[in-house]
């Protein structure tokens, strides 16, 4: 993958000097040290995300594309965690990626493969169950209430101002319209899901060809 305007060591000093200016905490050598070791397999997982999304570019990284950016704070941290267990650094990068891109995504939620972020303002994502080929707007939240753990399926879309909360289930091929809330609720697969007017969800068949303009399928 292509790294624009950076080499990989430009790109983890460039990652480097962030967290210092985010967690100006004397840190910076121990970070260079985990992030160095980490960053190629985090560099593979973005590859093949952005290689998924239609609106990207194959092959090119560009840091100063906010959303890739936003994906390659998440991919670094989560793998980070993933493969040592070690926490300092997946929180550095997890603050940095509230401060820079305005999201909530801990290191350790389980995102998918390939995933697509309109805007990254307000997302607010729990440790739930996401489905491959998700696309997340901002404001949209993904909460859980105590062991009440929501399940997104395959190829969902979160529209802006959305949440799915509690032990709602979001079938595979669902959008979710601007400004609906599914709360403790199960919405059949391959529907647009609406605010009804009595406050309730109401359904429709979504089109066809929607995840052409998100994915490479």
């Amino acid at each position: 993958m292509k790294l624009l305007d950076h080499t990989r060591e430009s790109l983890l000093d460039y990652t480097v000097r962030q967290c210092a200016h985010v967690v100006p905490d004397g840190q910076e050598a121990a970070f260079r040290t985990i992030a160095d070791a980490h960053l190629d397999e985090a560099l593979e997982r973005l590859h093949r995300c952005i290689n998924g999304c239609a609106p990207w570019r194959p092959d090119q990284f560009n840091v100063l594309q906010s959303s890739q950016h936003c994906i390659y704070l998440y991919l670094l941290s989560n793998t980070i965690w993933k493969r040592s267990g070690e926490t300092a650094a997946p929180t550095r990068l997890f603050l940095m990626n509230k401060a820079f891109n305005g999201i909530d995504l801990f290191y350790e939620i389980a995102m998918p493969e390939v995933f697509y972020i309109g805007h990254s303002v307000g997302i607010v994502l729990a440790k739930a169950t996401y489905g491959n080929y998700l696309v997340l707007y901002q404001n949209s939240t993904v909460g859980r209430h105590k062991d009440q753990i929501p399940v997104i399926g395959d190829r969902v879309i979160l529209y802006p101002n959305t949440a799915v909360i509690g032990r709602s289930v979001v079938e595979s091929d669902c959008v979710v319209s601007q400004g609906t809330s599914v709360i403790n609720r199960r919405t059949p697969a391959g529907q647009m899901v609406f605010r009804a007017a009595d406050g309730g969800l109401a359904f429709s068949p979504r089109p066809d060809d929607l995840l052409q303009e998100y994915f490479r399928l």
